[in-house]
Parts: C-alpha cells; sequence; structure tokens
C-alpha cells in the first residue's frame, strides 16, 4: 500500500490543483477532507477543459481590443457605459472616412476625366486594410512577453516587407487584369497594379510600427492599434491611389 499519498485539500482552488497535477506528472488527484478522507477526484480531463477555456477567452479578448474594446469592460457594463467605451475609438474610423472625402475631392478633376477610377476605390480600400489587420495582428502575437529589441523589431520588418510586396503584386495584379477585361483601359490598370502594390506594402509598414512604436510609449498597443492602423491605411491608400493616378494619367 502506498502510506503517503499525493492529494489536495478540498479548500484548494483549481488552480492549485492543476498545478499539483502538472508538477506532479500525474493522471488523476484525489481530494481529501480536513481529516484526510477521500471527497472527490480530479483529472486530467479537468485540467484540459481548464486550458482550453482559458485560450478561447485569451482569443475572444484579443479580437475585441483589436477594435478598440476591453472585452472584460463591456461583457456586464451598462449600456451608457459600452457606448463610452466603444465610441471614442470609432471616430479614428469617421475621421479617416472624412480625411478620403476630402482627399477624393482634392482629386476631382481626375476622377470626373477618368470615372472607373472611382469604381475601384472601394476595393483598393479593403485590400489594403485586410493587410493591414492581418500584420497587425501578427505583430501583436509576437509582441507577448518580455519587450523586444529594436533589432527584433528590425528583423521584423525585414521579414513582413517583402512579404507586404508579394501581395501587393498578386492582388494588384488580379485586379488589374480584372479592370483590363472590363473597362479596357490599359492605363487604369497599371495605375491599380502599382498603387495597390505600394499601398498594401505600406500598409505592412503600419501594421509593423504602430503596435511597437505604442509599446515603446508605454500604451497599450491591443486597445489603441486597430482603430489608429486601419485610420492612416485609409488615408495613405488614398493619396496614393489617387496621386499615382493623376500622374499616369496626365
Amino acid at each position: 500500500m502506498v502510506s503517503d499519498v499525493i492529494a489536495v485539500p478540498h479548500t484548494a482552488t483549481l488552480r492549485d490543483a492543476c498545478e499539483t497535477l502538472m508538477s506532479r506528472r500525474l493522471l488523476a488527484l484525489p481530494i481529501v477532507d480536513d481529516d484526510r478522507k477521500l471527497r472527490g477526484i480530479i483529472d486530467v480531463d479537468l485540467y484540459r477543459d481548464e486550458v482550453t477555456d482559458l485560450i478561447r477567452s485569451e482569443e475572444q479578448d484579443d479580437l475585441f481590443q483589436l477594435i478598440g474594446v476591453h472585452l472584460a469592460s463591456v461583457q456586464q457594463a451598462s449600456i451608457p457605459v459600452v457606448f463610452g467605451k466603444r465610441f471614442p475609438w470609432l471616430l479614428c474610423n469617421v475621421g479617416g472616412g472624412l480625411g478620403c472625402a476630402v482627399i477624393a475631392g482634392l482629386f476631382q478633376p481626375v476622377l470626373d476625366q477618368v470615372i472607373a477610377l472611382a469604381l475601384f476605390i472601394p476595393v483598393v480600400l479593403a485590400l489594403a486594410e485586410s493587410v493591414s489587420i492581418q500584420t497587425l495582428t501578427l505583430t501583436l502575437q509576437s509582441q507577448h512577453g518580455p519587450s523586444k529589441s529594436p533589432r527584433s523589431m528590425l528583423g521584423n520588418l525585414v521579414r513582413e516587407l517583402p512579404v507586404g510586396g508579394l501581395l501587393g503584386l498578386a492582388c494588384g495584379g488580379v485586379v488589374a487584369v480584372t479592370c483590363l477585361l472590363w473597362q479596357r483601359l490599359p492605363a487604369v490598370a497599371f495605375c491599380l497594379l502599382a498603387s495597390i502594390s505600394l499601398s498594401i506594402t505600406t500598409a505592412t509598414l503600419f501594421g509593423l510600427l504602430v503596435p511597437s512604436l505604442l509599446r515603446a510609449a508605454r500604451r497599450d498597443p491591443k486597445v489603441a492599434s486597430g482603430p489608429i492602423t486601419l485610420a492612416m491605411t485609409d488615408l495613405a491608400t488614398m493619396c496614393i491611389y489617387l496621386g499615382l493616378a493623376t500622374w499616369i494619367l496626365s
């Protein structure tokens, strides 16, 4: 018989029990009362379920923080509090959208001259925004743990920028071919290829730099990065697209 049985008291927390399971490398543990009498059992299935729930909870919180919201702070809050948490960050998107409208107004002559340019504004913006969020998500995941050194940040930049360039060329090529077959405007197709390639590369740069700079400034990059990155990406993309269009089509 085993006299020195490893057990957990009934007053222990679930975390204590799980830590004992892992440290002792056991498959199950008895739960005992103050008189060392058996009251129950805990096994690795419960530990696995707890870890899975924790990972799912962290993933949900990261997703909400990416759009500027702390999940825990809004789940049980009142309607005015939830509104106050979410509305300020939406102002970044409002500002970015209004900025894009102003930029489009500045380039109205070229839009009036070539109406086809306006048809492709949504896809140009959507591609740049998608890549910026992809890069931003990867950057935030890589920031878990201790602060990264400048050399590490530079390494991420050197690795991600070529990826952004290739994504830009691939997406720009698809849109340019579509434009050529649909509108039969080679100049607009070339403009789309060049502007999408450049804007997606720029979006990749924003997705890398914004969270890194926020963390260097000791701000929470998870909450602020998403709205700021999207707004900057929209403004830069419109300037690149319509600026190149004006230069190429003139």
